[in-house]
C-alpha cells in the first residue's frame, strides 16, 4: 500500500519537529549543566563555598547564608563574570549580626592637691551630679573635673556596690588614683609617711571587713616615699627628764637601729619615733652621731646637736674644765672628716623672762591658749622692731600681737636672727614662750602635734648655726590634737541627736518635700556631718509614720521622706557614702497610734548609728551595701522627750509633739509633720 504524498509530507515534518525539540533540550541540558558547573568553580575558587548553585533551564539559582552583606554581594558579583547577570536569580540570605555585646563599665578616680579628675564609661542610669556633688565634699571643695561618658546598657551586677566602697575609699585617701569596674576595685595611694600608710591600710581591712559577703574585689598598693629632711637633724640630751631625743633622723633602718642601741647604751629607755628620710649630709651619719651619743653619756648630761654635718656639743655647767677637754678632743678626733664640731662649755644660765635683771639682755614672746602673742624684751633698733612685728603677724595673725619691746643698740649682730628664729620655733606650738639670750634659747609650751619638738630643733639647728645652744620643754597633749581630737562615730551621732532634740525636720503636708521652715535644721546636720568628714561610721536615716492610711502608702511615705533628707545632706555636699536612707513605715512605732500624741511621735526621722553586725545583716538581706535593716536599734522603745509645739501647717491637732530618744542607739527621734488627706473615706498618713 503505497502511501500518500500528504501522509509523507506530515511525517517528514513531524520528525524534523521531533529532532528539532531532542536537539534544543539536549543543547539545554548542556548550557544548563556547564552554567552551573562554571559558576560554582567560580564562586569556591572566590572562598563563597558556602554558596548553593542550581540551574533551572538557562536560570542560574544561587542560595545559601552568606556571612556578611559584603560576602553576598561579592558572590552575586562573581557569578556575574560567569554568566549572563540577567540568569541569576539571588536566593541568597545574610547570617544575622549577633547583638552588641553591653560595654565594659568603669571608671576612674584621680586625686591630688589639685583636685578630683573622673574618667571612663559609666551607666546613664547613674546620678553624676549627685555623684560630683558627693566627691565635692569629700574633696572639701576642690575642684572637680568630670570626664565621664555614659551608655544605654543595663547596669552590671556589682557596680553600685563598687561605685560606693570607691566613693568610701576616696575619702580617706587625698593622693590617689581609684579604678572601678562591675564587682572589682583597684586603688593607689601615696602617704605622706609609714604612719599614715598604717592608717589607710587599716581603714581599707576594716571596710573590706564589713563588706566581705558582697563578693567585691579589691586590690590596693599603698606607698609612703620618705620625707627630704632638711636640714637632716638629730638632737640627743640628757637632762632633769633623763636621756631622751628632740629630733632624731636617720637614712635607713639598720642606721636608725644603730643609732637607737648606742641611745639605749646611754640609758634611754621605751621606744622611739627615729625618722627615716632623705638628704643624709654623709654615709658615716650613724657613725658620727653614735661617737656624739656617747660623748653626752660621758658628760652625764648635756645635748649634742646634728644639723646636716654641723655639730654642736654643749656640756653640763658643771663639767670639768679637763674633762670637757677630753671629751671634746676624743670627739673631734672620731667624728668622720665631712663633720664640723662646735663645743660649748657654758655659763650658768640665768633667765628673768624681760632681761631687765643683772642677767643678760633677753627676748620674750609668749603665745596664750586663746592664740594672743606678746613680744617683750630689747631689740636692736627700729627696723628690727618693725620686721619682727611683721614676722610675728604674718604667723600668728596680725590682730593676735602685741609689741612692748625696748630699743637696745648695743644687742649683738645675729640677735634679729636669734629673735626670728624663737619666733618660728613658737609657732609650731599651741601656747608656750620663747626666751631668747644671746648665748642660749628655751622653749616650752604645749601642743597636739607630736612632731613638734623634732620640727622646733629642726628650725633651730638650721637658723642658729654653730651657737646651738638651747632648751625644748614641749608637753604633746592629745587634747589639743585635731586628728587625736576627732570625734568618734557615737559622739558624730550624738551631736546630730541634740540638735534634733532641739528642733525637728518638717515636711510639706502630703509629700516628701522638706519644708521651708526645716531648711535651717538640714544645714546645722551638715555642718555637724562635716565635722565628722574623717570618722569612719555607718549612718542609717529612717523614715516612720504611725499607723493611719494603707501599710504600702506609709512605707512609700517614709521612704521619701528619708530619702529626702539624704538628698538635702548631699546637696550640702556631706559626704554620704557611709549614709544611707530606709523606710520602715508604721513597722516600728514608739508610741500608741491610738491617740493624735502618740501618732504625731511616731511620725519620725531617725539618725542610727549602725555597728559591723548591722552593716553585714543589711547585706545578706539587699545584696548592696547601704540598704541596711538596722532593726534591732528601730524597734526598742525609746525614752520620752520633751514636748514642742506643732505647727498648723504639721497637724490638723495643734497639740503638743514629743520627741523621742532610741534607749539602745542613743539616736535622736524628729518628728515629721501631719496633714490628713482623704482617700476612698480613709485617713491616710502624712
Amino acid at each position: 500500500m503505497r502511501l500518500g504524498p500528504k501522509i509523507i509530507s506530515a511525517a517528514a515534518v513531524i520528525l524534523a519537529a521531533l529532532f528539532c525539540w531532542l536537539a534544543a533540550v539536549t543543547a539545554a541540558d548542556i548550557i544548563e549543566d556547564r552554567s552551573g558547573k562554571a559558576v560554582s568553580i567560580a564562586l569556591i575558587e572566590q572562598g563563597h563555598d558556602w554558596a548553593d548553585v542550581h540551574t533551572d533551564g538557562l536560570q542560574v539559582h544561587i542560595g545559601g547564608i552568606a556571612p556578611s552583606e559584603a560576602k553576598r554581594f561579592n558572590a552575586l558579583h562573581v557569578a556575574g563574570t560567569m554568566v549572563d547577570a540577567t540568569r541569576i536569580v539571588d536566593g541568597t540570605t545574610v547570617q544575622p549580626s549577633e547583638p552588641l555585646a553591653p560595654p565594659r563599665y568603669s571608671m576612674e578616680i584621680l586625686r591630688n592637691d589639685e583636685g578630683v579628675t573622673l574618667i571612663g564609661l559609666i551607666p546613664d542610669t547613674q546620678d553624676r551630679a549627685a555623684m560630683v556633688n558627693e566627691i565635692m565634699s569629700l574633696a572639701q571643695g576642690s575642684e572637680v573635673t568630670d570626664l565621664l561618658q555614659a551608655a544605654h546598657y543595663p547596669t552590671p551586677e556589682g557596680w553600685e556596690v563598687a561605685v560606693h566602697y570607691g566613693l568610701n575609699a576616696l575619702a580617706r585617701l587625698p593622693r590617689s588614683k581609684i579604678s572601678i569596674s562591675a564587682g572589682k576595685i583597684e586603688i593607689t595611694a601615696i602617704a605622706e609617711s609609714e604612719e599614715q600608710k598604717l592608717e589607710m591600710e587599716q581603714a581599707i581591712e576594716a571596710a573590706l571587713r564589713r563588706r566581705s559577703n558582697l563578693g567585691l574585689e579589691v586590690d590596693y598598693r599603698i606607698s609612703a616615699p620618705r620625707p627630704v629632711i632638711t636640714p637632716f637633724t638629730l638632737r640627743f640630751l640628757i637632762d632633769e627628764n633623763g636621756p631622751h631625743f628632740d629630733a632624731c633622723s636617720a637614712d635607713t633602718a639598720h642606721t636608725r637601729e644603730r643609732i637607737l642601741s648606742a641611745a639605749s647604751e646611754a640609758g634611754l629607755e621605751g621606744e622611739v619615733d627615729c625618722t627615716l628620710g632623705l638628704g643624709v649630709p654623709s654615709t658615716d651619719w650613724a657613725e658620727a652621731v653614735i661617737q656624739g651619743i656617747r660623748a653626752v653619756a660621758e658628760f652625764e648630761g648635756g645635748s649634742v646637736t646634728f644639723s646636716d654635718a654641723d655639730v654642736t656639743l654643749v656640756a653640763l655647767e658643771t663639767t670639768p674644765q679637763a674633762l670637757f677637754d677630753r671629751i671634746v678632743g676624743e670627739l673631734e678626733s672620731n667624728l668622720p672628716d665631712v663633720f664640723s664640731l662646735h663645743s660649748v662649755l657654758p655659763e650658768p644660765v640665768v633667765m628673768d623672762g624681760a632681761g631687765e635683771g643683772d642677767g643678760p639682755p633677753e627676748f620674750t614672746a609668749t603665745r596664750s591658749p586663746e592664740g594672743q602673742v606678746q613680744l617683750r624684751g630689747r631689740l636692736n633698733n627700729d627696723m628690727v622692731r618693725s620686721t619682727v612685728e611683721s614676722f610675728a603677724k604674718a604667723r600668728f595673725g596680725v590682730d593676735n600681737v602685741y609689741t612692748a619691746a625696748r630699743i637696745d643698740e648695743e644687742l649683738p649682730d645675729e640677735w634679729p636672727v636669734r629673735v626670728l628664729a624663737g619666733l618660728q620655733a613658737l609657732s609650731e606650738l599651741d601656747s608656750g614662750s620663747a626666751m631668747i639670750q644671746e648665748d642660749f634659747i628655751a622653749l616650752r609650751g604645749k601642743t597636739g602635734s607630736k612632731a613638734a619638738r623634732p620640727e622646733i630643733a629642726r628650725i633651730l639647728g638650721e637658723k642658729l648655726g654653730d651657737n646651738q645652744h638651747y632648751k625644748i620643754d614641749v608637753v604633746y597633749e592629745e587634747a589639743l590634737d585635731p586628728i587625736a581630737a576627732m570625734p568618734t562615730p557615737e559622739e558624730c551621732v550624738a551631736n546630730v541627736n541634740d540638735l534634733l532634740s532641739e528642733t525637728k525636720i518638717t515636711f510639706e503636708p502630703g509629700s516628701a518635700d522638706i519644708s521651708g521652715s526645716a531648711v535651717g535644721v538640714i544645714n546645722d546636720i551638715a555642718d555637724i556631718l562635716k565635722e565628722c568628714r574623717e570618722v569612719e561610721m555607718e549612718i542609717e536615716i529612717a523614715g516612720h509614720t504611725d499607723s493611719q492610711g494603707r501599710e504600702e502608702m506609709n512605707l512609700e511615705l517614709s521612704q521619701g521622706r528619708a530619702q529626702a533628707v539624704l538628698d538635702a545632706l548631699v546637696a550640702r555636699r556631706v559626704l554620704t557614702s557611709g549614709i544611707d536612707a530606709k523606710g520602715y513605715g508604721e513597722s516600728n512605732p514608739i508610741a500608741d497610734n491610738d491617740t493624735e500624741e502618740g501618732r504625731e511621735a511616731n511620725r519620725r526621722i531617725e539618725f542610727l548609728l549602725l555597728t559591723d553586725a548591722e552593716v553585714d545583716d543589711a547585706m545578706d538581706e539587699n545584696g548592696a551595701e547601704g540598704t541596711g535593716e538596722g532593726a534591732e536599734a528601730a524597734e526598742t522603745a525609746p525614752a520620752q522627750g520633751t514636748d514642742s509645739d506643732a505647727t498648723a501647717e504639721e497637724t490638723t491637732d495643734p497639740s503638743a509633739s514629743e520627741e523621742a530618744l532610741d534607749a539602745t542607739t542613743g539616736a535622736a527621734v524628729a518628728p515629721e509633720n501631719e496633714s490628713d488627706t482623704a482617700e476612698t473615706g480613709t485617713e491616710e498618713n502624712q
